[in-house]
């Protein structure tokens, strides 16, 4: 819609996003109307006009077999256009139009906005079903009629009011019609149905719903008022009632026609069963973080324990032995911890890089420096715990066995992310400039401990590459090749 509009018209911005917001309603007009509605714009020179927008209604039979948005019309072609543009009054006369052997009764409503039209909207009804109207259906023609007077005046839709459409009730969800005093007139047999579901033993008919709902809701104090006047429809708004293990979405749309407010439309949804499905989300949810910050506490405790064990032990070996399995334990501990704070199964692992370079740079403090370039990105949990590990043992390495005791030095890890695709890969370099490789050494078969742990992660678990080559001048250079998921 944005694009016709700038193309072919002379609507401001504010005027545009006035047809959004129409449009974000609109759905409602057309299932109240059991009608079509096709939005008609006037272009630029004023001959012709655009259509920006269509609706199909969710309650009857359409109008139109194909998609109208784009179509232009020579002014002068539909007159009932002409009449409601000029007029500024919604047009009714003629007879029906047949397309396609399908009689179509074709009215049209002028889209006001502070007092000038911009626009016109076609209502479309197919007429091919037309029997006798039951009392739904009555309540639904007279509401449309009600709203399509009040876009005539420029009072609907209501300015400042965001509607999610995907989330707020629908005519055929459940509808209440009220009166000015807000007592029901007309209840549909769903929302006899959502409220029966909130604990209510009589009928609606007759009924303040206003008074009703507060009495049914278990609150009482302040909100009752509130919520008698959002359930008497006295303004736009939402809310939601729970009582009885029941749950319901109100939405109250003020009538005024004519200016007055005559009574109210209230859309309801019983949403008992996915509210119920929410909780127990939040519940799984909060139990997995509770359950990773458990992982961590006890992953710390470990850590304590082998750190009280190395300082009694006599041996340098063994000392330093009990180290390396602190900072492997402290590894895994970062990565729980991030895991305790996020609602899904993965993190932000730039974050833990971070945490695990000034952990492992503990080793040789104030001598060599190491710093993280590019980034990590997001990774699953699957991925983080393993690569945590992999990138303690290779820092570790380095600051080991790179430079000789005192000596000073640089050791910086590189992460390039792939494209986000489904093969994409994330490439880690960590060189360092420290005496380098000694000769003839194979990283494939030779190595300590740690070098073991990281080539059976890397190939084994997480199903990459890693490699251990001279650097450019000095140093060694370890890359590591990995593939991971797309960032969402």
């Amino acid at each position: 819609m944005n694009d016709l509009v700038r193309q072919h018209t002379a609507l401001s911005e504010s005027d545009l996003e006035w047809l959004h917001l129409l449009v974000s309603e609109w759905q409602l007009l057309s299932d109240l109307s059991f009608a079509d509605l096709v939005l008609w714009v006037p272009t630029l020179d004023g001959t012709r006009y655009v259509s920006v927008a269509q609706m199909r209604p969710n309650t009857g039979p359409t109008s139109y077999q194909d998609d109208m948005v784009g179509h232009l019309v020579p002014r002068g072609r539909r007159p009932l256009l002409d009449a409601a543009l000029d007029e500024g009054r919604i047009v009714r006369e003629g007879d029906p139009e047949w397309r396609e052997e399908v009689p179509v009764r074709v009215e049209s409503i002028p889209v006001r906005r502070e007092g000038r039209v911009l626009g016109v909207i076609a209502r479309n009804t197919n007429l091919l079903t037309v029997r006798t109207p039951s009392r739904l259906e009555l309540t639904y023609l007279q509401s449309a009629s009600d709203l399509a007077q009040m876009i005539a005046a420029g009072t609907f839709p209501f300015p400042g009011e965001v509607v999610d459409m995907d989330s707020s009730p629908r005519a055929g969800d459940g509808l209440i019609r009220l009166d000015a005093d807000g007592i029901v007139q007309y209840a549909s047999p769903n929302a006899l149905s959502a409220y029966h579901r909130l604990g209510l033993a009589a009928d609606l008919v007759g009924q303040h719903l206003g008074q009703i709902t507060a009495e049914l809701a278990p609150s009482r104090g302040p909100v009752d008022e509130a919520l008698v006047k959002l359930a008497s429809g006295y303004a736009p708004r939402e809310a939601e009632v729970e009582g009885n293990g029941g749950v319901i979405q109100l939405r109250a749309i003020p009538l005024k026609p004519k200016g007055t407010r005559i009574g109210s439309l209230v859309l309801l949804r019983d949403v008992t069963e996915l509210r119920r499905r929410e909780r127990e989300l939040i519940t799984k949810d909060a139990t997995i973080r509770e359950i990773h910050h458990r992982v961590k506490n006890n992953l710390q405790t470990v850590a304590a324990l082998l750190r009280l064990q190395a300082r009694r032990m006599d041996s340098d070996r063994g000392r330093e032995a009990l180290n390396e399995a602190v900072r492997r334990v402290g590894s895994i501990a970062i990565v729980h911890e991030t895991l305790s704070q996020n609602l899904d199964e993965r993190v932000e692992f730039d974050e833990i890089a971070d945490r695990v370079i000034a952990m492992v740079a503990e080793i040789s403090p104030g001598k060599v420096t190491c710093r993280r370039n590019g980034r990590f990105g997001i990774l699953d949990a699957e991925v983080a715990t393993p690569l945590s590990m992999v990138l303690t043992e290779v820092l570790q390495n380095a600051l080991e066995h790179a430079f000789a005791p005192g000596e000073q030095g640089t050791v910086e890890v590189t992460a390039v992310r792939g494209e986000p695709r489904a093969d994409a890969r994330l490439l880690i370099t960590v060189k360092d400039d420290g005496r380098g490789l000694p000769e003839g050494f194979d990283p494939q078969r030779a190595g300590n401990l740690g070098l073991q742990i990281v080539r059976t992660l890397v190939e084994g678990e997480l199903g990459g590459s890693f490699d251990m080559q001279p650097g450019a001048g000095r140093g060694t250079k370890v890359v590591l090749d990995i593939p991971v998921q797309p960032q969402k």
